[in-house]
């Protein structure tokens, strides 16, 4: 005979499931789990956490199983050990000021850091920015579409770069649709339900200058070896998040880039990681920015395309780290940053998009970039205005529905 076992949760947890509130420190916490583009991350209602943004840290901390110092894997938390599963995003309604002008939903993004205690607030996360508004609705945060309507856009507003974000797509009984097999991104199995992301004036995240610098272009001197130092072109262009641009050919004249990229050589990964960590915090002290915060700027290695990239209409091939570590995809707000900089006359990004236009006889001019990185291809997009200010970046993602519950911290 079946015998059906009845499972119980625990009463804290079924108040918590239910809205009740019982503590102010509540634990666990309600909580969902998004895939927005490449990345993962918690979602969390800010109304359900302290009032007092001091005691944020631990719980984050807490979510994602950090530190680990021995494993980094995060086993304790839901945290993946690697910085694109590593975030959490705190969502709430927009102030009356911001409603005002549009603005539906206010939204924190928090880098988690996996071997030690950080909580990262510098910059903002591309990829679970595209699933903000689903969230916001999901949580009745933002008001429904209009009757009848197939999409629906939420403009959002970031606290990290004080920037706004509109994310459109599709709906279906009130809610986002996010199953239809529209579009497929790189790095992301099966097609599902296109989100377009748009990052409205994007120029100066963080440093509140398209080019910091005031130069598209600059020379920076680094140690080659104890006795040789070597000049590096870079571009430093903040749009969607600041970000350090070096040319791959460069740094393949005394480093060992290619092995690094492909995994093949541990020794030659630790002295690449070496040299771009440096590279990063020389950058970071060009723009203005705290070289000890590792999530901004980032870093961003760029190539031109080979022959049969070219064919297949890459413009520009870009291998990006985030928090020292090498990405598997292009993070979002690196792409959309190559994507502006390649409309900006003198980038190395601007460079290699107008010598591959000129490699395929194309004409040289604004419009969509199209991103070879590690995972397959991605076209972003910018708009600019006639005095050469950006009046948006552009780009397509996709994202799921993983779970919602809570979490224990």
């Amino acid at each position: 005979m079946l015998s059906i076992c009845r499972l119980d949760w625990p009463p804290l947890l079924r108040a918590y499931s239910s809205g009740v509130r019982t503590s102010p420190m509540k634990n666990p916490v309600p909580a969902t789990f998004l895939r927005g583009g490449t990345s993962k991350g918690i979602f969390l209602h800010r109304d359900n956490l302290p009032t007092d943004r001091a005691e944020w840290p631990r719980i984050f901390l807490g979510i994602m199983g950090s530190p680990d110092k021995e494993h980094g894997r995060q086993l304790n938390g839901m945290g993946g050990g690697v910085s694109s599963l590593s975030k959490i995003c705190v969502v709430g309604p927009a102030s009356r000021d911001q409603q005002a002008q549009g603005i539906a939903v206010e939204y924190t993004f928090v880098q988690v850091g996996i071997r030690d205690s950080s909580i990262d607030t510098s910059g903002n996360c591309g990829n679970l920015s595209s699933m903000i508004g689903v969230f916001a609705r999901d949580e009745g945060i933002c008001a429904p579409p209009s009757p009848g309507g197939t999409h629906m856009t939420v403009r959002s507003f970031n606290t990290n770069t004080q920037k706004i974000i509109d994310t459109t797509f599709p709906v279906a009984d009130s809610f986002a649709a996010l199953d239809l097999p529209e579009v497929s991104i790189a790095g992301v199995p099966g097609k599902a339900s296109s989100i377009l992301m748009e990052f409205v004036q994007p120029s100066g995240a963080r440093t509140g200058k398209l080019l910091p610098s005031h130069s598209p272009l600059d020379l920076l001197e680094i140690p080659a070896s104890s006795t040789e130092t070597r000049t590096l072109r870079v571009s430093y262009v903040d749009a969607t998040n600041p970000t350090v641009f070096v040319g791959s050919v460069d740094l393949c004249q005394f480093l060992a880039f290619d092995e690094y990229t492909q995994g093949s050589s541990s020794a030659a990964a630790a002295r690449v990681s070496e040299t771009l960590e440096l590279i990063r915090q020389r950058g970071a002290e060009r723009m203005g920015l705290n070289p000890a915060a590792q999530a901004q700027p980032k870093v961003a290695v760029l190539g031109a395309p080979d022959k049969e990239e070219l064919a297949q209409g890459v413009d520009i091939v870009v291998h990006a780290l985030s928090m020292g570590v090498l990405h598997r995809a292009v993070p979002m707000t690196v792409g959309l940053c190559v994507g502006v900089a390649a409309n900006v006359p003198g980038t190395l990004g601007w460079e290699i998009v107008q010598q591959s236009h000129t490699a395929r006889g194309e004409s040289h001019g604004e419009g969509m970039v199209r991103i070879k990185h590690p995972s397959g291809v991605v076209d972003v997009g910018a708009e600019f205005s006639e005095d050469g200010t950006v009046n948006s970046a552009k780009v397509v993602r996709t994202g799921r529905r993983l779970m919602k519950g809570a979490v224990w911290w």
